[in-house]
C-alpha cells in the first residue's frame, strides 16, 4: 500500500491528539452493546460503552483500543495489516459479518490511530506486536475464538497459530504469502508490468532511493495501487481513513520505505517450513491482481493440515472491497463451518 500520500494530510490531526484516542467513526459506533467491564482503571464501570474496550499492553505501560460488534457464540478477533495502519479499512466486516450471527472484534495496534503513540522504537517489532496479541485476547476474555489476519495482520496470525494454537478455534489468513521472498518476487514482477518509460523512471528513483518525489508518487498512485490495492474507484472512505492515520514511523522500522525492498525488521520473515505446525482448521483468502501471489494462497492451504483456500477472481489487496460479495460469502461460510 501507499503510506505516503494520505500520511501527510493526516498528520497534523494525528499530531495535535499524540497519545489520547481518536473518535471512533460513525461506522463503528453503530453497536449498542458493551463488553462485561472488568475493574481496572482504562474503562468507566458499570455503563454502556458501545463495545468499546481499552486494553493494557506492555505490561500494562500502555493501552490499546478495541471494539465489540455483533454478538453470537463465533467469535472473530480481526487483525489490520500494515503495520503501522488501523483497523478502519476492515469496517467492510461490519456489513456482513454481525448480521450472520459472528461477534467480531476490531482493535487498533499499539501506536496505531485510536490506540496510544508511545515514542518508543524497540516496540515497533514482530516478537513484541505478537505478545501483544496475546495480551488482547486475555483483556477480552476470548478463548477458543477465530484469529483473522489480513496483510502484516496475517503474519501475525501465522505467528499466534504457531505459538498459541491452544487458544484457537480456527484462522483465517487474507492476502498475506508465508514468506518476504516470496512477496517481493511477486511485487517485482507487477512493476514488469509498468510502461517501459514509467519503468525506468521508477527504477531510478528507487535507485536513488526518492521514494518522496511527486514522479515516486505519481506512479504508484495512478499505474500501480489503482490496480493491485483497491480497484474500487474511487476508494472506500474507510481506507482513505485507514492510509491518513497511517504510522509512517513504524512502517518504515518494519517494511521500509519501499514496497519492492524490504529494508525493515521483517526483511527476513520466513514461516513456509512451519506451515505444517498450524493444525487449525484454516482458510487462506487470495486475490487474482492482489500484490501477493494468489498462488502462494493456494500452496499455503496444502502446506498446512486442515486449510483450504479461495481466490477472489476480481480483486486485489483489499478484496473485501473491490470482490465484495465472493469474498464474504466464502468467509462467512468458513466462519459457519468451525
Amino acid at each position: 500500500m501507499n503510506r505516503r500520500s494520505f500520511l501527510a494530510a493526516g498528520a497534523a490531526s494525528l499530531a495535535a491528539v499524540a497519545g489520547k484516542p481518536i473518535a471512533a467513526s460513525a461506522a463503528t459506533r453503530q453497536s449498542s452493546q458493551s463488553l462485561p467491564q472488568h475493574p481496572d482503571n482504562l474503562n468507566p464501570p458499570g455503563i454502556q460503552t458501545a463495545g468499546i474496550r481499552m486494553v493494557p499492553v506492555v505490561g500494562s505501560k500502555y493501552k490499546v483500543w478495541t471494539k465489540r460488534m455483533g454478538s453470537g457464540p463465533i467469535k472473530v478477533l480481526l487483525l489490520h495489516g500494515g503495520p503501522g495502519f488501523s483497523h478502519e479499512y476492515l469496517e467492510a466486516m461490519e456489513s456482513f459479518l454481525p448480521q450472520a450471527g459472528i461477534e467480531i472484534y476490531y482493535y487498533d495496534q499499539l501506536g496505531c490511530n485510536n490506540s496510544d503513540h508511545p515514542d518508543d522504537p524497540s516496540l515497533w517489532t514482530l516478537p513484541r506486536y505478537l505478545n501483544e496479541v496475546e495480551e488482547v485476547r486475555r483483556g477480552l476474555g476470548l478463548d477458543n475464538f477465530i484469529l483473522y489476519g489480513h496483510s502484516w495482520g496475517g503474519i501475525l496470525a501465522m505467528e499466534y497459530a504457531l505459538n498459541y494454537q491452544q487458544h484457537l478455534r480456527g484462522l483465517v489468513i487474507s492476502n498475506m504469502t508465508a514468506g518476504t521472498k516470496s512477496y517481493l518476487k511477486r511485487t517485482a514482477a507487477i512493476k514488469l508490468q509498468l510502461p517501459p518509460e514509467k519503468l525506468a523512471r521508477l527504477n531510478a528513483l528507487e535507485a536513488k532511493q526518492d521514494y518522496d518525489s511527486p514522479d515516486y508518487e505519481k506512479i504508484m498512485m495512478e499505474d500501480l495501487y489503482p490496480k493491485m490495492i483497491c480497484r474500487t474507484h474511487p476508494w472506500p472512505n474507510s481506507v482513505d481513513r485507514a492510509f491518513a492515520h497511517a504510522n509512517q514511523t513504524i512502517y518504515v522500522q518494519m517494511q521500509g520505505k519501499s514496497e519492492f525492498l524490504v529494508t525493515g525488521n521483517l526483511k527476513d520473515w520466513e514461516r513456509w517450513d512451519r506451515l505444517h505446525e498450524i493444525k487449525v482448521k484454516t482458510l487462506t483468502i487470495g486475490a487474482r491482481y492482489d500484490e501477493m501471489d494468489p498462488e502462494d494462497m493456494k500452496k499455503m492451504a496444502t502446506l498446512m493440515p486442515n486449510a483450504s483456500s479461495f481466490i477472489c477472481p476480481n480483486g486485489s489487496h483489499l478484496c473485501m472491497w473491490d470482490d465484495q460479495a465472493l469474498y464474504f460469502q466464502h468467509l462467512i461460510n468458513f466462519l459457519h463451518s468451525v
